[in-house]
C-alpha cells in the first residue's frame, strides 16, 4: 500500500505518495534523484510536515523526507555564519549556537525565523522565502549567504549571490521547483537583549505606531487583533508589542511571567469557546509582560503542540474532525485600515470562525526571483477555524478567496504557502 502523508497544522492535505525517501547526505539526495528520473517519477521535498500549499508533497510522487539531514556543518565567529544540512529545524540550530558559544560574551545568534510554530526545517523556510516579526527586515532571502542545490540532472551546485547567482535567485522562496536544497549557510547577528513594551490601539493607529517604534530603535514587534466578531474591536482593537535593545549588562530576569503550555490550551479553548474572554485574558497577560526582557533569539521562539486540535475536538464535543487554516495576506501600508474594516465587514457577513490573527511588517524584495514582498507590504495572518467536510472546507476557502481579492483590489498580493 502507497504511504499517505499530511501536513501538521490544518491536516487537510493527505496525499498518497510513491514512497517516502528519508535521506541524511547529500549522496542519498542525490541517488534519489536519480531514481526519480529512472522512474519517471516527480519528487518532492518536507522537512516540518507544516507547509500546507501542496507544494511540499506530490500525487504518486516520491517524497524526500530530510528531517534525518540535521547535521550542523559549520560555525565561522569571525564573519558570523553557519552551515547546516537542510533538515535542521530551527530549535536545533538555537541549541547548537547556545552550546558552541556558552563562553563567548557577544555570542551570534539567529536574525529572524518563521512565527507561530518552531519545528520547520531551515531549508523549508528558505524554500518559502519566510520571515518572522521584525520591524525593518527583508524576508528570508536576506539571511542567506550561499546554499548548495541539487539539481533534476543530480548535480550538487553551490549557489550564492557571486555563484550560480541565478539559481540563488530561484531557489529561494521557488518552493523546491527548481532543486533539492542540501544545506545552508545562514547569516547570523550579535545576540542582543531586548525590553518588550506593550501597548493596545486601534487599527488606524497602527502605521504611525510602528512607524514611530522604527524611529526609536525598536527592532521586533507585530500587533495581535481581536478576533471578536461580537466586539467594536473585532479586527480593530489589539496588542501592540515591540522590542527595544537594551545595555548589554541588564538581566533576563528568572521567573518572568509567561504562558505555560497549559496556559495556551486554555488560551485555544477560549479563542474556539469564548472569544471575549480570549481577548481579555490575552490582553491581560501580554500587558503584564511589558517591561520585561529577553534574549533576540529566543523571543521569537513559539508554544506550538502538534495535533492541539484533537483534544480540543474533545473538550468542544465537536461531531466533525477540525483545524485552523492560515492564510497571509500582503496589503500596501497605507490601506490597511480599510482592508481591515472590509475583512470584518466580510466575516460578520459571511459568518467566518477567526481563530487567530496578527499584523507585522515587510520590507521589499529585490533578491528573490518568485518574489512575495514585492513592496514594502503590511502582513495580515488569518488562521480561520475549519471544520473537516465538504461544507467547512468550502467555507474557509471562499473566506480566503475573498480576502485574497480583497487585497489584489488594493495592490496587494497572499503567500503561496498556505495556498494550492
Amino acid at each position: 500500500m502507497s504511504p499517505i502523508v499530511n501536513d501538521v497544522h490544518s491536516a487537510l492535505n493527505a496525499t498518497e505518495v510513491r514512497r517516502v525517501v528519508p535521506v541524511d547526505s547529500l549522496a542519498a539526495i542525490q541517488q534519489a534523484v536519480a531514481a526519480g528520473r529512472r522512474e519517471g517519477a516527480q519528487i518532492a521535498i518536507a522537512g516540518g510536515f507544516h507547509a500546507m500549499g501542496g507544494q511540499q508533497f506530490r500525487s504518486g510522487g516520491i517524497l524526500l523526507d530530510t528531517r534525518p539531514l540535521d547535521g550542523v556543518l559549520g560555525l565561522d565567529r569571525e564573519r558570523g555564519v553557519v552551515e547546516v544540512e537542510a533538515g535542521v529545524q530551527w530549535p536545533g540550530l538555537m541549541r547548537f549556537l547556545e552550546g558552541e558559544q556558552t563562553e563567548d560574551p557577544s555570542p551570534w545568534a539567529i536574525v529572524q525565523k518563521q512565527s507561530g510554530a518552531d519545528r520547520l526545517s531551515i531549508a523549508g523556510s528558505i524554500s518559502a522565502n519566510a520571515h518572522g516579526r521584525g520591524l525593518d527586515l527583508r524576508p528570508m532571502v536576506a539571511d542567506v549567504e550561499s546554499l548548495v542545490l541539487v539539481g533534476p540532472d543530480g548535480e550538487a551546485r553551490r549557489c550564492s549571490r557571486t555563484e550560480n547567482a541565478e539559481l540563488f535567485a530561484l531557489a529561494i522562496g521557488g518552493y523546491g521547483l527548481f532543486g533539492v536544497i542540501a544545506s545552508v549557510a545562514l547569516r547570523l547577528r550579535p545576540r542582543q537583549k531586548l525590553e518588550r513594551v506593550v501597548v493596545v490601539l486601534s487599527v488606524d493607529e497602527l502605521m504611525d505606531g510602528f512607524e514611530s517604534r522604527i524611529h526609536d530603535g525598536y527592532v521586533y514587534g507585530d500587533f495581535q487583533f481581536s478576533t471578536d466578531e461580537h466586539s467594536e474591536n473585532f479586527l480593530d482593537r489589539g496588542v501592540f508589542s515591540c522590542y527595544r535593545p537594551v545595555d548589554p549588562d541588564t538581566p533576563v530576569l528568572p521567573g518572568q511571567t509567561a504562558l505555560t503550555p497549559e496556559d495556551w490550551q486554555r488560551l485555544l479553548f477560549l479563542a474556539h469557546a469564548d472569544k471575549t474572554a480570549a481577548y481579555e485574558a490575552y490582553v491581560g497577560h501580554y500587558l503584564a509582560t511589558s517591561g520585561q526582557v529577553y534574549y533576540s533569539d529566543t523571543h521569537q521562539m513559539a508554544e506550538y503542540a502538534d495535533g492541539y486540535h484533537v483534544e480540543l475536538d474533545h473538550l468542544m464535543g465537536a461531531t466533525h474532525r477540525a483545524s485552523e487554516m492560515i492564510t497571509e495576506i500582503y496589503v500596501p501600508r497605507g490601506r490597511l485600515t480599510d482592508f481591515m474594516a472590509e475583512a470584518a465587514a466580510d466575516f460578520r457577513e459571511h459568518g467566518v470562525d477567526l481563530i487567530y490573527g496578527t499584523v507585522r511588517l515587510i520590507r521589499r524584495d529585490t533578491e528573490s526571483f518568485l518574489a512575495w514582498a514585492r513592496e514594502d507590504y503590511a502582513c495580515v495572518i488569518f488562521n480561520l477555524h475549519t471544520v473537516h467536510i465538504e461544507e467547512g472546507e468550502l467555507h474557509s476557502a471562499e473566506a480566503f478567496r475573498r480576502l485574497i481579492d480583497m487585497a489584489i483590489e488594493r495592490g496587494g498580493s497572499y503567500y503561496l504557502t498556505y495556498h494550492r
